[in-house]
């Protein structure tokens, strides 16, 4: 399937639709408040499982440390954050940002499950307007909730912002393939079988057919890495992970 051209500065992307970029917050947290109950087992379904390996991969790479404070924005499920304060241990000082307070409900009733109740601020808020002050956090993460801000940019120039000098940037997120004959075996398999998945699951399929058309709209790994130096980021790299089916952009506030 040919992707859309790019999305003028009035409009965002919503899937393969361009909305008036006013309007797609509300339309993505209606996607999140239709999935979150179901949402992380169909993260298990979706990925064999594998999602699992890479939030463990970026959690190695930032190499969580007490006396750190981190921040972890469209989190809202707690899946990095439990990471993060397990490796710590005692002292562990992790907030989880999300705009979804459904999201936020599941987070909180998992950590409770998990004997988690120390070390953990769970906060509403908007990736594009953070409710921190200035240079407030050690470190940065977001794990698969980039590709659904209404403006990229900002959400980075907030990262920035709130980030003390040293701080550090992680973002795990679906990407570009780097086989072509796995891109396509891929992209048909998310095409076809994620809106089925989301059917019978999660009794979505239109929320996990958005979800299939945001990857597949997203910034590839170059023009990530350029709009996070545009952000003021410095020694930005990336790491592909299954052959670029995600990719772990990092960068450091200097």
């Amino acid at each position: 399937m040919t992707e859309p051209p790019d999305t003028p500065a009035d409009r965002a992307s919503f899937g393969y639709r361009d909305v008036p970029a006013a309007e797609k917050a509300g339309l993505v947290a209606r996607v999140f408040e239709s999935v979150a109950p179901r949402y992380d087992l169909m993260n298990d379904l979706m990925s064999g499982g594998v999602h699992r390996l890479w939030k463990n991969a970026m959690v190695d790479v930032l190499h969580p440390r007490r006396g750190e404070k981190f921040l972890d924005v469209a989190g809202g499920t707690g899946d990095i954050a439990f990471r993060i304060a397990r490796r710590v241990g005692e002292g562990a000082d992790v907030t989880i940002c999300d705009i979804n307070p459904a999201m936020l409900e599941v987070g909180r009733d998992r950590a409770v499950d998990r004997g988690l109740l120390k070390g953990l601020t769970w906060t509403t808020g908007d990736a594009e307007s953070l409710p921190f002050p200035d240079r407030s956090f050690d470190a940065y993460t977001i794990a698969f909730g980039l590709r659904n801000v209404t403006d990229i940019d900002k959400a980075l120039r907030e990262a920035f912002r709130v980030l003390r000098p040293g701080g550090r940037f992680l973002c795990l997120e679906f990407s570009k393939v780097t086989s072509a004959p796995v891109g396509r075996v891929y992209d048909a398999y998310s095409e076809r079988a994620l809106p089925v998945l989301g059917r019978v699951i999660a009794r979505d399929a239109e929320s996990y057919r958005y979800l299939h058309e945001s990857i597949r709209r997203f910034p590839p790994q170059r023009e990530l890495a350029r709009r996070l130096r545009e952000a003021g980021f410095e020694r930005v790299s990336w790491r592909n992970m299954t052959l670029g089916v995600v990719a772990l952009h990092t960068g450091w506030r200097i």
